[in-house]
């Protein structure tokens, strides 16, 4: 049985919950917040979708499976981990644009890092969340 009230609010939420785990993930490095943060909220709220609409309905707004999140994300973490070689630094260190973006405030590694932590954390909570349901209908 389907509710018509949690479809509604899931409509207005969706979007609302996605840019959240956004501000959460830029405001990462300066205060609490970041990657593994951002992306939970961001997994929530297609579940949030998925409870309202279905698993099937949530996963055609998604386009692509969640599990192909998990190799882009640890991709783009692992860059940002060894780019410092390149520059003879140790592994992880920081590197930052010398300037400030609007909005996004600064850029360097540790932000791709945190990219890749959201990315990750949004197909692990989703792949395994959508394969328990899909495999209990």
């Amino acid at each position: 049985m389907r509710s018509i009230l949690l479809q509604a609010a899931s409509r207005y939420l969706l979007p609302i919950l996605l840019i959240f785990s956004i501000f959460l993930l830029l405001r990462g490095h300066y205060y609490p917040g970041g990657g593994f943060v951002g992306g939970l909220v961001a997994a929530i709220a297609f579940v949030l979708h998925s409870f309202a609409f279905g698993t099937t309905a949530t996963m055609q707004i998604l386009k692509y499976k969640p599990l192909s999140l998990i190799p882009i994300g640890l991709g783009i973490a692992a860059l940002s981990m060894f780019v410092p070689l390149l520059f003879g630094l140790p592994v992880m260190t920081g590197l930052w644009y010398e300037e400030s973006i609007p909005v996004i405030g600064m850029v360097g590694t540790a932000l791709f890092f945190d990219i890749g932590v959201y990315l990750v954390v949004v197909g692990v909570v989703l792949t395994i969340l959508f394969t328990i349901s899909l495999d209990t209908h």
